[in-house]
């Protein structure tokens, strides 16, 4: 199953996650399909937090890809914003 879900990266105590389409058997830092955004929860003055290609989500999601709860709580705040 396919799915888009949060990839971790940064330093410790500094988070940065990517959010990738990728096959559900794989870790979650592992082989990924394509890179859909980002999201940067200690983003701080002019960083820009969220970037999302929603038409790409609405590709993945339209031909079957589960969104993990994190993943649709980002999309909801991106379509809020654009």
């Amino acid at each position: 199953m396919v799915v888009i879900r949060l990839a971790r990266g940064g330093a410790k105590k500094r988070p940065f996650y990517n959010i990738v389409v990728a096959d559900s058997a794989e870790r979650r830092d592992g082989r990924f399909i394509e890179r859909v955004g980002f999201y940067n929860p200690m983003a701080a003055g002019g960083e820009q937090p969220l970037r999302l290609a929603l038409d790409r989500v609405t590709y993945w999601s339209g031909v079957g890809a589960k969104l993990s709860p994190t993943v649709e709580r980002l999309v909801e705040q991106a379509k809020v914003t654009v």
